[in-house]
């Protein structure tokens, strides 16, 4: 056998050997760590009190089949759940967390919990934002380190015009407050958005539809593997359909249809 092909050989077996116990570990242990950015404007998917949000109330179905406690650890920023999962803080990534290509490169993804897609928002008096080209003449406000940064600098907009100093939530008030002309985020938060401030205009999609998933680490095959197919059976029943409404209100499941540009 060849050098290289005895190295890549023993790479994966290594990882095999190394992910088989560790949903074991997680079980001995009794607390599945969920990482996450916890926000009080942006509760729907991990909110800071017990069987809060989207997400936790999914995870929660996982921890009871496992038999098995939540412990919830916060995370200051998007670009800090990657380092906090690698650096061994916890055992999953969730609340809201879009699997990107740069991000699949660091961690494995479960299958899809929730779409997603980039939305520019905008809020009288400043005008609708209705081509790239009105985009990219606006003041653009958008999270450091999110998936809607990646999609303006597809979109060629010039990270000059981007503020992504806003924290999570808080593109609704800039746009209030006039400091940005318009807000690019998620579809999740824009529809929770516009419930509480009617003004608020959801005026275009950016970039292509995508998918909320749960992350963990790549050598964690079997809770991987577990994790993955609690997702899959969930989104096979009502119970998904029937989260969405409690969480994004009765019109949520065909707007997002129309974000992944099914209807």
């Amino acid at each position: 056998m060849k050098r290289s092909a005895l190295i890549t050989s023993l790479a994966v077996l290594c990882a095999a050997v190394g992910g088989a116990d560790d949903l074991a570990k997680v079980r001995e242990r009794g607390v599945l760590r969920v990482l996450a950015v916890v926000s009080p404007e942006e509760p729907y998917f991990i909110a800071d009190h017990p069987r809060g949000g989207f997400d936790w109330e999914l995870l929660s179905g996982f921890a009871g089949l496992h038999k098995l406690k939540l412990e919830l650890v916060t995370v200051r920023g998007w670009d800090g759940l990657i380092p906090a999962l690698l650096g061994g803080q916890g055992d999953v990534i969730a609340g809201g967390f879009t699997a990107t290509p740069s991000r699949r490169k660091q961690i494995e993804f479960t299958s899809e919990t929730f779409p997603t897609r980039s939305v520019v928002m905008t809020r009288p008096p400043k005008a609708s934002v209705a081509t790239l080209e009105n985009l990219a003449a606006a003041r653009i406000g958008t999270l450091k380190a999110s998936f809607m940064y990646e999609d303006l600098l597809a979109a060629g907009i010039a990270p000059a015009r981007i503020d992504d100093t806003i924290q999570t939530g808080g593109i609704p008030k800039a746009l209030r407050a006039g400091t940005i002309s318009a807000g690019v985020d998620g579809i999740e938060a824009a529809l929770v958005a516009k419930t509480r401030d009617p003004e608020l205009r959801i005026d275009m999609f950016l970039g292509r539809p995508a998918s909320l998933a749960w992350g963990v680490r790549k050598e964690d095959v079997k809770l991987h593997e577990a994790l993955d197919q609690y997702v899959g059976n969930v989104r096979r029943t009502a119970t998904w359909n029937r989260l969405v409404v409690r969480h994004f209100g009765s019109a949520a499941v065909e707007i997002l249809k129309k974000a992944r540009g099914e209807s």
